[in-house]
């Protein structure tokens, strides 16, 4: 946190600019590279869940005042046993937290993806997604993008050329899906 506050004190991004934040699955994706010129803001930090994106709003997000938040989490969340009802709880919290401060953004919800690692857990995820995007929909600033159905093949399995070693984390393949499906939600 104290990088992203002080790479914030030596070069301020621009208000009303579009945030990234999430866990190490934003952390590790080169924004510039898949959406170049676009001025985004990546505050994704390894390990992260939930309610560490809400802990720290206060000091990365907020301040920037942005328009949008790209909000990839519930992965580490759901990994470390936590209910898909306290996943989607803690979105809620998070939303109402940043539309108390910022009123008017939008809030991008990138569903958590299927994995190698964590296909035992891909039952926990799906209910997750199904009840964020059940919240997404009941307000027009809140919007639920799927993400995940792009990764699977054919047999309904996560594919293996999407990933890198860990069988957690895409690789540029898999970037490039994501920024595809992201793409149309930018604007």
């Amino acid at each position: 946190m104290l990088e992203f506050e002080e790479a914030d004190r030596r070069s301020p991004p621009a208000k009303g600019s579009i945030v990234f934040l999430g866990s190490s699955s934003f952390r590790r994706w080169d924004l510039d590279r898949y959406f170049p010129g676009r001025g985004l803001i990546n505050r994704g930090f390894g390990g992260s869940q939930m309610e560490d994106a809400l802990r720290y709003l206060d000091r990365i997000v907020l301040p920037l005042e942005p328009r949008a938040v790209f909000l990839y989490e519930g992965d580490n969340d759901t990994g470390s046993g936590k209910s898909p009802e306290t996943v989607a709880g803690q979105f809620r919290d998070l939303a109402a937290t940043i539309h108390a401060d910022l009123p008017e953004a939008r809030i991008v919800f990138v569903s958590i993806k299927p994995s190698l690692r964590r296909w035992h857990l891909i039952e926990v995820a799906r209910k997750a997604n199904d009840l964020i995007r059940e919240a997404c929909a009941e307000s027009d600033l809140l919007e639920y993008v799927d993400a995940a159905t792009p990764l699977l093949g054919a047999d309904g399995l996560p594919r293996p050329d999407l990933f890198v070693e860990d069988g957690l984390h895409l690789n540029d393949a898999g970037y490039r899906i994501w920024a595809t499906v992201l793409e149309p939600y930018l604007d």
